[in-house]
């Protein structure tokens, strides 16, 4: 070895602890990274806190798979929105109005599957644009435009169920009520495949974050999205349709609503106009612990769909050792908070 390679080892070995520090705190801060150490950690709890060898069962897993669908539909559309800069309070809403329209026409008005299926998710998607075209073309804050949609779409579906919700039981002219058949495509939704290990649900949830994903990574309409979101009068100033993308983030957020809605209202076999409340903040909660930026123009869904698996165990860890819910809920939320502060200190 020349004298001058022995001086370039010596100066590699002097940079190696600092190049290995910086190397180290780039990883750490690596939003997957972060969200993958959040699910491992709650991954331990579950294999610590385990009784009667519950969490090594897979009826755990499938189930929690199951339960975590509808919120992670919601956070599918979620992530477009937050991405795109901004929010989304009307989701949960929009499940409630879904539920309720689609069991009407299925149960109560007897309709096939395919023409309710269109019409439902026709009217979350509707309800999503009304949102966007609030945002983008009368330049109201997402926060407003979305609650006033959150408020109006829950008393929609409480007008169109009378309060009451639609089940099998009909009433009558006369005040009577009679049970009728439950639609063969509430079974087809609820249904479990593949020896009964797989629920259909899961797999809509599945085809959900795909779509996203292909959008978000694959199509020129991602790439707008991001830039509306990170910085949206330079994405004007470089000809990105800004109104559009907002348009199309809420108008996708009302339509993942909207399935989310059918397969409520499938779960349980009846159209609940209370159904829903509160999931707009699970969606959120998804999106921001998997490390998506509440900023808008950073994340993805790959982010969120480990946030959604989080949030998943996180709950059926929590009821299978038997807390109570108010405890599920304070613990979220500080997570939530967690969540926001560690994307804080990493900027």
């Amino acid at each position: 070895m020349s004298t001058l390679d022995e001086v370039e080892t010596i100066a590699a070995g002097s940079r190696a602890p600092g190049d290995w520090k910086r190397g180290a705190l780039a990883w750490s801060a690596n939003p997957s990274v972060r969200a993958l150490l959040a699910l491992a950690a709650i991954l331990a709890l579950g294999a610590l806190f385990n009784p009667s060898g519950t969490f090594y069962r897979w009826s755990t897993h499938r189930d929690m798979l199951r339960q975590v669908s509808v919120g992670g539909m919601l956070a599918c559309g979620m992530t477009l929105v937050i991405v795109s800069g901004g929010i989304d309070l009307a989701v949960g809403s929009i499940v409630g109005l879904v539920a309720v329209l689609f069991s009407m026409l299925t149960i109560h008005l007897g309709w096939a599957a395919l023409p309710a299926l269109g019409v439902s998710l026709l009217a979350g998607t509707a309800c999503g644009l009304a949102s966007g075209a609030l945002i983008a073309r009368f330049s109201i804050q997402p926060f407003i435009a979305t609650l006033a949609m959150m408020v109006f779409a829950r008393g929609l579906a409480k007008t169109l169920s009378g309060g009451q919700k639609i089940s099998t039981a009909v009433q009558s002219a006369d005040g009577t009520y009679r049970n009728v058949e439950l639609p063969r495509i509430f079974e087809a939704i609820d249904h479990r495949i593949l020896g009964e290990n797989v629920s259909v649900v899961t797999l809509v949830f599945a085809a959900c974050v795909l779509s996203c994903a292909v959008l978000l990574t694959k199509l020129l309409w991602g790439r707008y999205l991001y830039a509306t979101g990170g910085n949206e009068k330079a994405a004007r100033l470089s000809g990105v349709p800004v109104d559009r993308m907002k348009l199309l983030a809420y108008g996708l957020s009302g339509l993942f609503a909207a399935i989310a809605g059918i397969c409520q209202a499938a779960q349980e076999q009846q159209g609940d106009p209370e159904a829903g409340q509160g999931y707009e903040l699970t969606a959120i909660a998804m999106v921001v612990i998997g490390g998506t930026s509440l900023a808008g123009g950073r994340g993805g869904i790959a982010l969120t769909l480990i946030g959604a698996m989080t949030i998943g165990y996180l709950e059926k860890i929590l009821s299978i050792n038997a807390v109570g819910e108010s405890s599920r809920l304070m613990l979220t939320g500080l997570i939530i908070v967690a969540a926001v502060l560690l994307q804080r200190s990493k900027k």
